[in-house]
């Protein structure tokens, strides 16, 4: 189900990717990772070896199992903003939640996009049986940081030198919100 954000530079829709959105998503992913390899584990020569088609195939599989989904942010059919969210695979952590990959276009943050991003991921973990969604945050990242707290979420510890990135290592926040 979409929902309608309205903000200073028109309004955006957040709705659950498709895989008809597979070839933007992967160049939004792209940018992400090449913007700012210190935030995210994931490798942009890997991500992009993988290719839209995997990305397609991923988008079909979360749909056809329900278990993870991928919200977006778009504005006159351009996506500006995504985040991943899935729920534990086994009946025993069904309930617990994690969110990733959170990324807004630089021109358009600023605005609240990825509040509405984190929410709907939020609402959708809800949706599917979560209780509690998790996510993980460098602890040079002020403004995502300041974002998930205005989102609701606390953090609850800090796992040592999780990102290893030119030469520097990154410790990362691990942060928790009841749903």
């Amino acid at each position: 189900m979409a929902q309608l954000f309205s903000t200073s530079k028109g309004d955006i829709t957040i709705r659950i990717a498709v895989p008809e959105d597979a070839t933007t998503l992967l160049e939004l992913r792209l940018e992400a990772l090449s913007m700012h390899p210190e935030a995210f584990a994931a490798d942009v020569d890997i991500t992009k070896a993988e290719g839209a088609d995997v990305w397609a195939e991923r988008i079909a599989n979360y749909a056809r199992h329900q278990s993870d989904a991928i919200c977006i942010a778009e504005c006159q059919n351009q996506i500006i903003g995504m985040a991943g969210v899935g729920l534990g695979h086994w009946p025993k952590t069904h309930h617990s939640g994690f969110i990733w990959g959170v990324y807004v276009t630089p021109d358009w943050r600023g605005i609240h996009i990825a509040e509405a991003i984190i929410n709907e991921c939020s609402r959708w973990a809800k949706d599917h049986g979560g209780v509690v969604v998790k996510l993980g945050v460098v602890t040079t990242n002020m403004s995502a940081i300041h974002c998930y707290t205005r989102c609701g979420f606390s953090v609850y510890g800090v796992e040592p030198k999780v990102i290893y990135h030119d030469g520097v290592y990154y410790d990362e926040l691990s942060m928790v919100k009841s749903i």
